[in-house]
């Protein structure tokens, strides 16, 4: 048994730059033992970065035929990456909650502005500085205030196995204004989410996507304290776009928790979450 799995990827059914068998070719050469696929979730608007309603049973389908091509090579799961909107539109909605999957992921990339606007911050630190000026006045404990809130909301729906790249939004916001993420108000947010995720019994994803073009995870090492205080388990994912990518990141993630003083992950294998010793 090995720690090589991933449970966060992305496809060529929503902004993965691939089609489904190229990720398990690559995953299968890699030595994976497990792989599922978590195309970002349908949204009630048009999103050039979402699967279509109308392609779920298509995005199903082929995942099905996947698992019986490659039964005995690799466990293929199927999974989706759902976005917390409101109270309507969450992970924990019927119509999500009606889908045969085997995980589903809950994440938070798009907030409302105060006059109700919704806008992406999962985007690159330019564009995010624009938002911030543009729709919260350059306040950022505005913005960030609204990413956390609604992080907390979709935790307390539940509806989901992990949720996906915890603070995600700290990488921009230090862009923005650095050390804004060792304030007291700012860790104050971030405490509060993990000892809510503690209270829920939910895992936590350590994201790795990003470690190579700008050294750090989601969440950042410095809040892995969070995790290890509350004992979360962790689920060590990539988070691919691009087939070559589906270990990136990874065998640092683990090293670094190992150095930590985590002893174990959790993965999904013969169907089950399950806890493996950190190798």
């Amino acid at each position: 048994m090995n720690n090589l799995t991933n449970y966060h990827g992305h496809c060529s059914f929503c902004d993965g730059k691939a089609p489904m068998e190229e990720f398990v070719k690559a995953a299968v050469d890699a030595g994976f033992i497990a792989y599922g696929f978590s195309s970002h979730a349908p949204l009630p608007f048009a999103a050039r970065w979402a699967l279509s309603a109308d392609r779920v049973p298509a995005y199903l389908e082929e995942i099905e035929c996947l698992k019986r091509d490659y039964a005995g090579r690799i466990e293929l799961y199927a999974g989706l990456e759902i976005d917390y909107l409101n109270e309507e539109q969450n992970p924990a909605s019927g119509y999500f909650q009606s889908l045969p999957l085997d995980f589903r992921i809950g994440s938070v990339h798009l907030v409302y502005t105060p006059e109700g606007e919704m806008v992406d911050t999962d985007t690159n630190a330019e564009n995010f500085r624009r938002l911030l000026e543009t729709y919260f006045h350059g306040d950022l404990k505005i913005l960030a205030g609204a990413y956390f809130e609604a992080s907390m909301r979709m935790v307390e729906r539940g509806g989901f196995d992990f949720i996906g790249h915890p603070d995600k939004i700290g990488y921009n916001a230090s862009q923005c204004v650095p050390g804004v993420t060792e304030t007291d108000w700012y860790r104050s947010k971030v405490a509060d989410l993990f000892a809510l995720i503690a209270e829920k019994e939910l895992m936590v994803e350590i994201n790795t996507k990003v470690f190579h073009q700008k050294g750090c995870f989601f969440p950042d090492v410095k809040e892995w304290t969070y995790i290890k205080q509350w004992n979360l388990p962790v689920v060590v994912n990539s988070d691919v776009h691009y087939p070559e990518l589906v270990n990136a990141g990874r065998p640092e993630a683990l090293e670094m928790l190992r150095q930590a003083g985590f002893r174990t992950v959790r993965q999904l294998m013969g169907g089950k979450w399950q806890d493996v010793e950190i190798r």
